[in-house]
């Protein structure tokens, strides 16, 4: 793909974009707009954008890279660009209209601008892309697979080594955009995936946050398989891993550290729950659960909305 193509996702109304100067990639010299973006607060925040008005313009202008790299609010607290890019990529303002999804890739756009987040901050995109937007995240990480290059791309290291030596798990903080009240408790968890010492399986585990979820780990591990599988059964959508969790009770040989022994899921996790993965960004993933049913006459249906999924690159860091 073309930088041309991978840097030009939404332009204003009426502006041209026929200019080849461009600093940021939603950023454009001359003409100042302003971009209402949602901070972690719930708050709106004010943030500039320019859009080259003219290319006979000889006035000079400030280059973008002159600006820093955040905003400090009132408060004194900091709010990065390079996160508000991603949130604005997923939810643009009315003022801007996304160019012909015919001349670029979304996902293309949507992952650089996430590899552009150091690791270190990326864990603030779970709290700053709101639950609506993970919708919306799980649809442009489909456009991925119309992108061979970047269909080779992992969100994951782990994932990506093929078991190549024993690593030690992956971290990753999840969110849903909402759930019925029996698994309301897993709104927002954690999960783990780790390597068998054969190299040949890999396994994970959710690990709830809230009260009852503190309850549920000891009793309940819920540990998954990790599979490779292309589409989603029920739609035939396509993606890169399945979590399949079974009754519960895996063949788990060799578990990391401090982690519990399997033991039968819970209603609904037994009733052949599966959590379709796609890969989004660096250490970013989106996943969309479903309770396929062991009977044959149900019809499978969405466990919640879909899953924002975030690696916890401290929590790996210190395993």
């Amino acid at each position: 793909m073309s930088a041309a193509t991978c840097n030009h996702p939404v332009r204003p109304n009426g502006i041209s974009t026929s200019s080849s100067r461009i600093s940021r990639p939603i950023s454009f010299p001359n003409r100042r707009l302003h971009l209402g973006l949602i901070n972690s607060h719930g708050r709106r925040s004010s943030r500039s954008i320019y859009a080259k008005a003219s290319l006979s313009s000889s006035s000079p202008s400030p280059s973008p890279w002159d600006d820093k790299p955040y905003e400090v609010l009132r408060g004194g607290r900091k709010v990065y660009l390079d996160e508000q890019d991603v949130v604005a990529f997923l939810d643009p303002p009315k003022n801007l209209v996304p160019l012909d999804p015919a001349s670029f890739n979304p996902a293309a756009y949507l992952w650089k601008k996430i590899e552009d987040v150091p690791e270190e901050r990326r864990i603030n995109l779970l709290f700053l892309i709101k639950p609506r937007l993970i919708s919306r995240a799980w649809a442009l990480a489909g456009t991925r697979y119309e992108d061979p290059k970047l269909l080779k791309k992992s969100a994951s290291s782990l994932l990506s080594s093929n078991g190549d030596g024993v690593q030690s798990p992956e971290f990753w903080n999840c969110r849903t955009s909402g759930g019925p009240l029996p698994i309301a408790w897993i709104n927002l968890f954690k999960k783990a995936i780790f390597h068998c010492k054969d190299g040949m399986t890999t396994y994970g585990r959710i690990i709830g946050e809230s009260a009852i979820g503190e309850f549920a780990k000891s009793h309940w591990p819920l540990y998954f398989a990790v599979k490779q599988v292309n589409e989603v059964m029920s739609t035939e959508q396509p993606c890169d891993l399945a979590y399949e969790f079974g009754d519960g009770l895996l063949d788990i040989h060799e578990y990391p550290p401090g982690f519990p022994r399997a033991a039968k899921h819970p209603w609904p996790f037994n009733d052949e729950v599966v959590i379709y993965i796609r890969y989004l960004g660096p250490g970013v993933m989106v996943g969309q659960a479903w309770q396929e049913g062991e009977s044959l006459e149900k019809l499978p249906q969405k466990l919640c909305g879909e899953i924002l999924m975030v690696k916890d690159y401290a929590a790996c860091e210190n395993k």
